[in-house]
C-alpha cells in the first residue's frame, strides 16, 4: 500500500464513522473530507470543487426542482385522495400507499413523494382507527423502492450512470434501469403488502391513531385571574415569562366569553380574565399559585381550548437536514419570532413534557404547533419541517396539475430519444415551470435539497482520488482475493451486499460514490462486463432498510410512526434478502456477463 493509499483509506474511514455516529451533519462530514483530500495533495486545488458542476449533481438538484413543481401543481393530489377509498381494509391500505409511493418516486423525488403522501396516510389510519406504526414504514420503503425505475428515481442511479459516461463514453439512459428496478420495486411492495408490515413489531402495530401522539387531557386547564391576583395588570408578555419559568405555555385568553389570544403581547390582563394554559398538571399548580390564579380544568375538552376560527394546532415532523436540528427549544424563541406556542415534542412516540425550554431538537421529532391559522404552514416551512396535515390549495397553482406534468414528462422523453442530455432537458424544464409561476422564483433555493447537492460536490472528487491512487483496484483485488475461486455471479451478489450495507449507515450517494469505481475494478479484473456490476451498486446504495439513518424518508417516519431504531431491521431485513435475490438474476438476464 502507497502513501497516498494509506492516506485516503484514512479519510474514508474517518468518513464512515463519522457518518454512521451521526451526531455531523453528512454534508459537513463530506465537506471535510474534501478539504482533507485537498491539503494532502490528492486532489489538485484547482480540481476542488469540479464537482459541485458534475453533470450527476447538477441533475439531482434539477430533479428536486421538478418534484417542487408537481407537488406545488396539485398533480399528485388527485391520486393521493384515492387512498382513502382502499383505507378500510388493512392490506389494501398498506398496498395502495406503497405502491402509490414507490410509482411517484419512479418520476420524482422519493422524500417529496413521502412528504406528499404521509399527510394522506396519517388521516386515513386515524379516520380507521388503525395505528400510523401499521402504515408508515411501507410507505417510507414503498418510495424508497420506487426510486430504482428510473434514471431520476434517486441519487444513485444518476450517479452510476455518469460514472459509466466517465468510463465508457456513454452512460446509462432513462429507463436503462427499468427492467430489473421495476422487477424488484413490483416484488419488494408485495412482500410489504402481504408479509413485511407483519413483522413491525406488535408493541407498535397495537397503539392508538395518530392523535395518540399527543394526548392533552389533563395538560390544558382554564386558569382564572381573580381581583387582587398578582396577575392583575401584568402583560401578556410578562405572565408568559412567568409561564415558562414554570414550564407552561399561555395558548390563549379569554375575556367576557372571547378569545383573544393574539391580542398585543403588551396588553394588560384583567380580572375575570381566564387563561389557556397547557402545562403537566404539578406544572399548572407551580404556575397558578405563583400568580395567584384560580385554576378551573378542562371540562374534558382540551382540543376546543386550543383552536378556534383563528388559531389552528397543527403537527409538524423534524426531517434530519432541517435547520433546527440541535436547537434547543429556547433559544428558537418561537412565540417573539414567529408568533408560535411549542406544546409539546414527541420523540418515538413519547411526548416530551417536562423542562421543555432545554430540549434540544432531533431529527424525527414530532412538534405540536399553535398559532395563527393562515400563518402556521409558513412558519412550519420556514422551519424546514413537514406538516402531518394535508396541505391547503396554493391559489393560482392547482390549474396547472396538467402543465407541470407535461413539462415534466417533455423533459424526460427529449433526453429518452436522445435530442439533448438530460441535465439540459431537465435545466430547460425547471425554467418553464419558474417561468410559468409553478414554483415562484422565491421557492427556487427552497426546492432543492442542498446537504445533498454538498454531499455529491464534495465526494465525486474524493471518490476520484480514491481511483487515481489506487485505492479502489487495491480494494478490489482483496475483495477478490476474499471470493477466490467463486464465480463471478457470486462476486456480483457479495459486491450489492456490501453496498446495501453501507448505505444502510452512510448517505446513499456518497456510497454510490465509492462503490461505483470499485464494481469497474472487479469487472476489470475478472474480465466481464461492468454494466452488470454498476446495475449492483445501483440497486445496493438505494435500498436502505435496516436503520432510520441510511435513508431520510427513514428518519421523517421514526417519529410519527413512533418506531425504535432497532425496529426496522425486522422487515428490513427480510426485504433486502429479497430484494439480492431477485435483483442479481434479473442483473444478470438483462445485462449478461
Amino acid at each position: 500500500m502507497t502513501q497516498d493509499q494509506a492516506i485516503i483509506f484514512a479519510i474514508l474511514g474517518g468518513v464512515f464513522v463519522l457518518f454512521a455516529w451521526g451526531r455531523w451533519r453528512h454534508d459537513l462530514v463530506a465537506f471535510l473530507a474534501l478539504l482533507a483530500t485537498v491539503i494532502a495533495g490528492l486532489v489538485p486545488p484547482a480540481d476542488a470543487f469540479l464537482g459541485f458542476g458534475h453533470p450527476a449533481t447538477v441533475t439531482v438538484a434539477l430533479v428536486l426542482i421538478l418534484s417542487r413543481a408537481l407537488s406545488n401543481s396539485g398533480a399528485i393530489d388527485p391520486i393521493a385522495r384515492r387512498l382513502a377509498r382502499a383505507a378500510k381494509s388493512e392490506r389494501a391500505h398498506i398496498a395502495g400507499l406503497s405502491g402509490i409511493a414507490a410509482l411517484l418516486s419512479a418520476a420524482m423525488n422519493n422524500v417529496g413523494a413521502l412528504a406528499l403522501l404521509m399527510p394522506v396516510a396519517l388521516q386515513t389510519a386515524e379516520k380507521v382507527k388503525r395505528s400510523p406504526a401499521i402504515i408508515l414504514m411501507p410507505l417510507s420503503f414503498g418510495s424508497i423502492l420506487g426510486g430504482l425505475v428510473t434514471l431520476i428515481g434517486t441519487p444513485p442511479n444518476v450517479i452510476v450512470a455518469t460514472y459509466r459516461g466517465a468510463v465508457t463514453g456513454k452512460p446509462f439512459a432513462m429507463f436503462d434501469f427499468t427492467p430489473v428496478g421495476a422487477t424488484v420495486a413490483v416484488a419488494g411492495v408485495a412482500f410489504i403488502a402481504l408479509i413485511g408490515w407483519r413483522l413491525i413489531p406488535k408493541a407498535r402495530r397495537g397503539a392508538a391513531g395518530e392523535r395518540a401522539l399527543f394526548d392533552l387531557e389533563g395538560y390544558v386547564a382554564e386558569v382564572h385571574v381573580p381581583e387582587g391576583a398578582p396577575a392583575v395588570g401584568m402583560t401578556v408578555a410578562e405572565i408568559e415569562d412567568a409561564a415558562r419559568e414554570a414550564d407552561a405555555v399561555i395558548v390563549g385568553v379569554l375575556r367576557d366569553g372571547e378569545r383573544v389570544l393574539g391580542l398585543a403581547r403588551r396588553q394588560p390582563v384583567g380580572a375575570g380574565d381566564v387563561l389557556i394554559v397547557e402545562a403537566a398538571p404539578e406544572d399548572l399548580d407551580t404556575f397558578a399559585t405563583a400568580l395567584g390564579l384560580d385554576i378551573l380544568g378542562t371540562e374534558g375538552a382540551p382540543a376546543k381550548l386550543l383552536k378556534s376560527r383563528d388559531i389552528a394546532v397543527m403537527e409538524a415532523v423534524v426531517p434530519p437536514r432541517a435547520p433546527i436540528v440541535g436547537s434547543s427549544v429556547l433559544a428558537l424563541r418561537l412565540r417573539s419570532r414567529y408568533g408560535v406556542n411549542l406544546l409539546a415534542v414527541s420523540r418515538q412516540g413519547t411526548p416530551i413534557r417536562k423542562r421543555l425550554r432545554a430540549v434540544r431538537l432531533r431529527a424525527g421529532d414530532v412538534l405540536l404547533l399553535q398559532g395563527d391559522a393562515a400563518r402556521l404552514g409558513d412558519v412550519i416551512a420556514g422551519l424546514g419541517c413537514l406538516p402531518l396535515a394535508e396541505r391547503g390549495l396554493q391559489v393560482g397553482r392547482r390549474g396547472k396539475a396538467g402543465l407541470a406534468a407535461a413539462i415534466f414528462a417533455g423533459a424526460v422523453a427529449v433526453a429518452a430519444l436522445g435530442v439533448a442530455p438530460l441535465p439540459l432537458a431537465l435545466a430547460v424544464a425547471a425554467l418553464a415551470v419558474v417561468a410559468l409561476d409553478i414554483v415562484p422564483p422565491r421557492e427556487l433555493y427552497d426546492a432543492v435539497d442542498w446537504p445533498i447537492i454538498v454531499v455529491l460536490g464534495s465526494m465525486i472528487p474524493v471518490g476520484v482520488a480514491l481511483e487515481k491512487t489506487g485505492g479502489t483496484a487495491l480494494i478490489a483485488d482483496a475483495l477478490l482475493a476474499g471470493a477466490h475461486g467463486l464465480p463471478p455471479s457470486i462476486v456480483l451478489a457479495l459486491l450489492m451486499i456490501v453496498t446495501m450495507t453501507l448505505s444502510d449507515v452512510i448517505n446513499n450517494a456518497a456510497t454510490a460514490v465509492v462503490t461505483a469505481p470499485i464494481a469497474v475494478g472487479l469487472a476489470t479484473r475478472l474480465a466481464v462486463d461492468i454494466d452488470p456490476f454498476l446495475m449492483a451498486v445501483a440497486v445496493g446504495a438505494s435500498c436502505a432498510f435496516l436503520t432510520p439513518i441510511g435513508h431520510q424518508n427513514n428518519m421523517l417516519i421514526l417519529g410519527p410512526g413512533g418506531y425504535r431504531f432497532g425496529d426496522y431491521w425486522r422487515m428490513g431485513l427480510p426485504l433486502e434478502i429479497l430484494i439480492v435475490a431477485i435483483a442479481v438474476p434479473m442483473i444478470l438476464w438483462i445485462w449478461p456477463l
